[in-house]
């Protein structure tokens, strides 16, 4: 018996499936990549070149990441955000270590247990002031490691910027790293926002990681620009054990491996990271300076990045949240957030901050 045809649907035209005007504020992955990430990813097309990071463009991301961190670093791409923070943990605890960290780190509350049930972590978080952790709030978990009982603290998890949008001075990360390891835990950065952190603090980034005793980090890339991808980077080769093997294991190892190394060279070879960062930071200080002075909204963390937090009446946000995109934080206590991309333009903040003002004189 002869095979059914193969049925396909009418062949169309490529069309735009959305309106490329609206703006919104409710995460800087909503932005699309930045056109010199988008010339990279075409000159990296074309030909064959050895998969699974083999690549030519994966070589040259080690002197890329080097260049930004120091000799001994070693870049391991990644697919996604969650990926990098789980295979990072892993390779540096054992199956019986826990990771201390704050109760608001995304690794707790936005990544779907992962870490614990993919990583098998046990994750001791504890509450803190705008997201930052100290050495004296690492000890309240930083303890028990004799009792058999207890899943042991091996390492540390902090994250540069914070959920909250605060950022850590490379003093204080000094302070955290020191406190780790004479305790024989280790320190992982959690950078999905570490290019917004640079432009704030203007440092390089190996100020607040490499030079502050950072171990191993999970460098953010989406967030600013890029199409897809982030990397794990180790800076302690002492402190990891079996990076490849896990990746692998945790399904972020990519076949074609170029097309994540080509964003990121694109990104970091130059100032686009910092470029692009600097201008998604400097909205959002635009955006506190538009809000502060409208009676009824409270900004209710410290604007250090590209983000602000604020409080206002509920109603007023649904009603908000009508005209532009934005997540509440805590629906309950009326907190949301507002996150500005590398494409948020001054317009785009001006628009939004008197259509707050609007809403906020209807009350």
């Amino acid at each position: 018996m002869a095979d059914p045809a193969i049925v396909t649907p009418p062949a169309t035209d490529a069309i735009r499936r959305h309106d490329p005007e609206v703006r919104g504020f409710a995460s800087d992955n909503y932005a699309g990549a930045h056109p010199e990430i988008l010339a990279a990813l075409a000159l990296a097309n074309g030909g064959h070149q050895v998969a699974y990071g083999e690549d030519d463009y994966t070589a040259h991301l080690q002197d890329v990441m080097r260049a930004h961190f120091g000799p001994t670093a070693q870049a391991f791409p990644v697919f996604n955000g969650t990926g990098a923070n789980v295979v990072a943990l892993q390779a540096a605890t054992e199956r019986w270590g826990a990771v201390v960290c704050a109760s608001s780190a995304h690794i707790n509350v936005d990544e779907c247990g992962a870490p614990e049930r993919v990583g098998g972590l046990k994750l001791l978080h504890v509450p803190t002031e705008h997201g930052k952790l100290t050495p004296e709030l690492i000890d309240r978990e930083a303890f028990g490691w004799e009792d058999e009982h207890r899943a042991q603290p091996q390492i540390v998890s902090i994250t540069q910027t914070t959920e909250l949008g605060t950022c850590y001075t490379p003093e204080e990360i000094r302070e955290i790293c020191d406190h780790a390891h004479e305790r024989g835990m280790k320190v992982h950065l959690d950078g999905s926002r570490i290019a917004n952190a640079a432009a704030t603090l203007g440092v390089p980034l190996r100020a607040f990681t490499t030079d502050a005793g950072v171990d191993l980090l999970s460098f953010g890339g989406t967030k600013n620009g890029m199409v897809f991808g982030e990397c794990v980077v180790v800076l302690n080769p002492d402190a990891v054990r079996a990076m490849k093997h896990l990746r692998k294991m945790s399904m972020q190892l990519a076949s074609k491996m170029r097309f994540v190394s080509a964003q990121f060279e694109a990104l970091l070879s130059g100032d686009l990271w910092l470029r692009s960062a600097g201008h998604a930071n400097a909205m959002a200080a635009r955006l506190y300076e538009g809000v502060r002075g409208i009676e009824g909204v409270e900004v209710l963390h410290p604007v250090e990045s590209n983000a602000v937090f604020a409080r206002l009446p509920h109603d007023v946000s649904e009603r908000l949240q009508k005209r532009y995109r934005f997540y509440f934080w805590n629906e309950a206590a009326g907190d949301v957030r507002w996150m500005c991309s590398f494409d948020t333009t001054e317009a785009d903040v001006d628009a939004f901050t008197a259509a707050i003002a609007e809403e906020m004189a209807k009350r």
